[in-house]
């Protein structure tokens, strides 16, 4: 028997592609695996979708939407937030992030428990679809996207959760998430980079969808100005600091 695999995403008004999504990743699971979905208050079908599964492993927990008053414009600290209540439910030995608009290929899961037994981090690359899943690119990256070394890697951030997973070490490192962080998946991979073993696996496991419902940039241009990626940049370091010293007392 292998080690319990939990599955974090967090939803809000997904209809349109969260039954293709968990339709990709339900035949990867087995059946002592968990799939935690944390809600931030959907008007839409989604928990309608959710529910007409009848799965025991599909654990839904209610989350109030909450932004961040440290980035009072930056959308993608719902998701944080959502995520970050996911995250506490989880139970598995190893976490999985998933988005719910994507699409997980067959070997997400194997390829990834696989490096899992050597790293304590792992991300891999991606293609690219449309909202009618075109392939738009097949694959993101040509070249490895992290250094996993922390200055180079805050300077440039590619930490991808959707593309990401790690064992409960890292998980119990990084929560409580800091008030002043807005990107869970930047802590979380900064966090990891710090106390853990990281490795960058240069398939593409997933079809990452480009939409008009994304919260973050999902590959587009930031439009975030330089002062606010330089100030959650610094806020982040500082953040890993105080966590180093709590967590190693």
């Amino acid at each position: 028997m292998r080690d319990m695999i939990s599955v974090c995403m967090a939803t809000y008004n997904g209809e349109r592609f969260i039954k293709e999504q968990i339709d990709s990743i339900f035949p990867q699971l087995s059946q002592d695996d968990e799939l935690i979905i944390s809600d931030d208050g959907s008007t839409d079908r989604t928990l309608e979708i959710i529910a007409s599964y009848k799965d025991e492993r599909i654990k839904v927990f209610h989350h109030k939407k909450t932004g961040n008053k440290y980035y009072p414009t930056l959308k993608i600290c719902y998701s944080t937030s959502n995520f970050e209540n996911a995250l506490n439910h989880a139970k598995g030995d190893y976490i999985f992030l998933s988005d719910q608009d994507d699409i997980w290929e067959k070997n997400k899961v194997l390829e990834s428990l696989e490096l899992l037994k050597k790293y304590d981090y792992v991300i891999h690359n991606f293609s690219v679809i449309d909202g009618k899943g075109n392939v738009i690119k097949s694959k993101f990256y040509n070249k490895p996207s992290l250094k996993f070394k922390i200055p180079s890697d805050v300077i440039r951030p590619n930490f991808w959760g959707c593309c990401s997973c790690f064992n409960r070490k890292v998980l119990e490192k990084s929560l409580p998430f800091p008030e002043k962080i807005c990107l869970h998946d930047f802590w979380i991979g900064l966090v990891a980079e710090k106390f853990g073993k990281c490795f960058w696996n240069d398939s593409c496991l997933i079809r990452h969808r480009i939409s008009e419902q994304n919260t973050s940039s999902g590959g587009r241009k930031s439009e975030n100005s330089l002062l606010l990626k330089i100030r959650y940049r610094l806020n982040t370091l500082l953040e890993l600091g105080k966590i180093t010293r709590r967590k190693t007392k």
